[in-house]
């Protein structure tokens, strides 16, 4: 009798551990309030424009240097009308746009399967590791001679510095993601029958994806920054104007105010790209993974 009432009141008891477990996987995702959004997203950023616009404003009246150096930010912003007026705000971004996204794009279809069989095969692990964290180290705009040797002031040239400087960190990302996956879900993944490239279809590649998407979002860091020092560079009106000719036309004509346009111009490109992109992308895999609540 006593045997069967400590078994009665120990099977409530697991049950309910079984239930609290499952409730600490199981991720709870709800609406964010309007309010909230724009109180912890929209606001910090807004206040932190607002504030260097202001210690701007403020160094300008202060008169700390002469005007050709550090124009009035009203000045940035005729730079900006005039270009919008003409007509040409829209083509010098996208002309900078689309070959980054190529070249993100051929960079991506490149170190992904580069960086799974460097992941797979110690023996090329060994041969290629050092070399693709050497290039990941590598400043890109040390390959913009080369490349220019190599295939000329074109597109192509453009192309082959983002390669050089996105392949690298996406290989590398993957890596080190397939290193975190636990040996127990390759097991499992076996058993299974998930084996080869079904395995890492749906076992491997799944399970390293926190890491792979750190990699590509580093990937597309170093494609916008790889093509502005190319176009900075080889510079040449049949490659159209982008935001690095842009810039570098300005310094040419000591257009202080379109020199800061530019800049500014880069900046928001890449955090819009980020924004739009690989925040929402890398937010839904660590949510996937109970690792993130918003």
């Amino acid at each position: 009798m006593a045997a069967t009432d400590t078994t009665r009141t120990t099977e409530p008891d697991l049950a309910g551990l079984e239930a609290g477990l499952d409730a600490l996987d199981t991720v709870q995702v709800g609406r964010t309030p309007l309010r909230q959004v724009l109180l912890h997203k929209v606001l910090p950023p807004v206040v932190a424009v607002a504030l260097v616009l202001t210690v701007w404003k403020l160094l300008v009246l202060a008169g700390v240097t002469d005007d050709y150096k550090l124009p009035d930010p009203t000045a940035v912003w005729r730079s900006l009308r005039e270009l919008w007026l003409q007509g040409t705000l829209f083509d010098i971004i996208w002309t900078s746009v689309s070959r980054g996204l190529l070249g993100f794009l051929a960079a991506l279809a490149l170190g992904t399967p580069l960086g799974l069989l460097i992941a797979r095969l110690p023996l090329l692990r060994a041969a290629l590791g050092p070399l693709l964290s050497g290039l990941q180290s590598l400043p890109s705009v040390a390959w913009v001679p080369a490349a220019v040797i190599w295939l000329g002031i074109t597109d192509t040239a453009m192309y082959a510095v983002i390669l050089l400087g996105a392949v690298p960190s996406i290989a590398n990302g993957l890596v080190s993601g397939i290193d975190q996956v636990p040996p127990l879900y390759l097991r499992a993944g076996r058993t299974m029958g998930a084996t080869g490239l079904h395995g890492t279809r749906h076992v491997l590649l799944p399970a390293a994806l926190p890491g792979y998407v750190a990699g590509l979002k580093q990937g597309w860091a170093f494609s916008w920054r790889s093509l502005m020092a190319a176009e900075l560079i080889a510079s040449s009106p049949e490659l159209g104007l982008g935001l690095g000719q842009y810039l570098e036309n300005a310094r040419t004509d000591s257009d202080m105010p379109g020199v800061l346009l530019g800049i500014i111009l880069i900046l928001l490109v890449g955090i819009a790209i980020d924004l739009a992109v690989f925040s929402p992308l890398e937010r839904r895999v660590l949510r996937a993974r109970g690792l993130a609540t918003r």
